[in-house]
């Protein structure tokens, strides 16, 4: 009987988990994966145990595999024995370090899983691959297939446009006062392309764009495909597959399975540097009490257009007022106070006060957007969560589950206290939550709130943005014509070659990130990447010494204003 405990289990893993083809070769792994990889020598084959022991195992490895099944105590405490779990031809071994004072939750249990080292199928190689294909990522794709080089934009949804298509934020700028200067270049491109095609209309009080979220997603097909880009959706990166130093492509999963595609060139356009920190580069987090939060966007139909213009004209709001509440203090150039603002906050609380919404509902202020002629308000970014980590999964489903709940209190609150909602009804919510705030890499250049307040420039400028700060209580609009330039050195980890970051991830403080996360700044970083990576490759040299007026060149060929 001692020995019987002693041995490790035999299960049949291909029932549990079901059948996956890997063969053995390590020099095809990653390595940082080969250093999570159990030694063979660990392993032992051919092992028998009792058919309780076996049932409690393949228990265990379903719950650690996210399923709900649960153990009784007394299986529990025979099953924290088990060190090892084989088969023949073991596909994932399952490893749970004896703890007595464990409680029955998985993640406080110490369960770790190890799968053997693998022969992973390539699904298709590129000179450049783009990860995200938000504004960003269509951004560098087109601009690298317009310089010359084979692009593969791997998205992990069904669509292009990012937060535009899948959050539903429908501006690229919503921040065009009179006295505003642009960058140019493909974030402007895609606006008037959306506009030719019928999927914008005007913002309410400025000469910005309100992009249809749905017909973006035809707008962004049409660039990718006339561009010559190749598309890649459902495809979601895991891994980085490293050479030292340098990035080689990327580990996927889909409903095709676990693949990779290598590449000469990957530009992290995820939002979330989430290749850059697969691949080892350096990044920063705020601390989760002090990012901004995220938003849940909703859509409703039935609004009486007419009625809803009348009250907001007997009713007008300036930027003064996001200041006026409890929980949005924003600080100001002066400039911003006067201009009026399609905001909405006294109406949540006058909802309290009468006892529409329980008082004890709070972040249900924001703004609206656009209304059409067919009664439909979309765009509207009215439901706030804060406190959440956007990078750690269990943040992320409490966050989808609260903004919802919290919606259907935002919408209670229109129907009774607005004029022309009174027949609103819930259209759709956007298909995930909005994001505002995770890592941040560390740059060859980090930017700074010295930078974008005071007209920064260098040397490898790759583009303007204007002087638009919003973010983290400070709200500065671009009206006096003030503009800064954007370093190259932003989006270039140190320690990883042929890596580069786009979007709001790009490196900087928080003051920068303020500016620096906007939908049109991302574009600005998006096709300097682009055309930095396929310079790099038509030089054959690396991303950290290709030659910046050559980028600079091509950037202005493609129209993108330097200075």
């Amino acid at each position: 009987k001692k020995k019987k405990k002693k041995k490790s289990c035999s299960v049949n893993m291909d029932e549990t988990l079901g059948s996956r083809d890997i063969k053995s070769p390590t020099q095809h792994y990653p390595k940082r994966l080969q250093d999570k990889i159990l030694p063979e020598s660990k392993l032992e084959d051919n092992s028998t145990c009792d058919t309780q022991m076996k049932a409690a195992v393949k228990r265990n490895i379903h719950r650690a595999l996210g399923g709900k099944t649960t153990i009784s105590s007394e299986r529990r405490k025979r099953a924290r024995d088990v060190h090892s779990v084989t088969s023949e031809s073991p596909k994932v071994v399952l490893l749970k370090e004896k703890n007595e004072e464990q409680d029955s939750k998985v993640q406080k249990e110490n369960i770790v899983v190890y799968q053997k080292p693998a022969e992973i199928p390539v699904l298709d190689r590129c000179q450049v691959l783009v990860v995200g294909g938000g504004p960003s990522g269509l951004s560098a794709a087109l601009a690298a297939s317009r310089a010359g080089a084979d692009v593969i934009l791997l998205e992990r949804y069904g669509c292009y446009g990012g937060v535009i298509t899948t959050v539903g934020m429908e501006t690229l700028g919503w921040y065009r006062y009179e006295g505003t200067i642009e960058g140019d270049g493909i974030g402007l491109e895609m606006e008037r392309m959306a506009a030719r095609m019928g999927g914008s209309t005007k913002f309410p009080y400025n000469d910005s764009e309100c992009l249809d979220a749905d017909m973006f997603k035809v707008v962004a097909d049409k660039l990718v495909i006339e561009s010559g880009v190749r598309p890649l959706l459902h495809c979601m990166a895991v891994d980085a597959i490293m050479d030292g130093d340098v990035i080689k492509g990327i580990i996927t999963e889909s409903k095709s399975g676990r693949q990779a595609v290598l590449a000469d060139r990957v530009i992290d356009c995820s939002g979330d540097a989430d290749v850059a920190k697969f691949a080892g580069a350096d990044f920063t987090l705020v601390n989760v009490k002090d990012r901004m939060g995220c938003t849940t966007v909703f859509n409703v139909a039935g609004v009486d257009k007419q009625r809803f213009e009348r009250h907001v004209e007997d009713n007008p709001r300036t930027y003064a007022d996001w200041s006026t509440g409890t929980e949005w203090k924003q600080q100001t150039s002066g400039k911003e106070e006067t201009l009026k603002s399609p905001y909405m906050r006294k109406e949540f609380e006058h909802a309290r006060d009468i006892g529409v919404i329980p008082k004890d509902v709070q972040g249900l202020e924001g703004s609206w957007s656009s209304l059409s002629s067919a009664g439909e308000a979309t765009n509207l970014n009215l439901v706030h969560m804060n406190g959440y980590d956007c990078t750690n999964v269990r943040d992320l489903t409490r966050a989808e589950m609260e903004g919802r709940a919290k919606t259907q209190h935002a919408l209670k609150a229109l129907r009774h206290v607005v004029p022309g909602f009174e027949s609103a009804k819930l259209r759709n919510f956007g298909m995930t939550v909005g994001v505002r705030d995770t890592r941040k890499i560390i740059g060859k250049t980090m930017l700074t709130e010295h930078h974008v307040k005071n007209q920064a420039c260098f040397h490898d400028s790759i583009g303007i943005f204007p002087e638009f700060i919003d973010g983290y209580n400070i709200l500065i609009l671009p009206t006096s014509g003030r503009y800064f330039q954007v370093p190259y050195g932003c989006m270039v980890p140190p320690k990883v070659r042929n890596l580069l970051v786009a979007g709001r991830c790009v490196a900087g403080d928080m003051t920068s990130h303020a500016a620096m996360r906007n939908m049109m700044a991302c574009t600005v970083t998006g096709q300097g990447a682009g055309v930095a990576a396929a310079v790099s490759i038509t030089e054959n040299t690396c991303t950290h010494s290709v030659t910046i007026s050559t980028i600079q060149q091509e950037l202005r060929r493609q129209g993108v204003r330097l200075q």
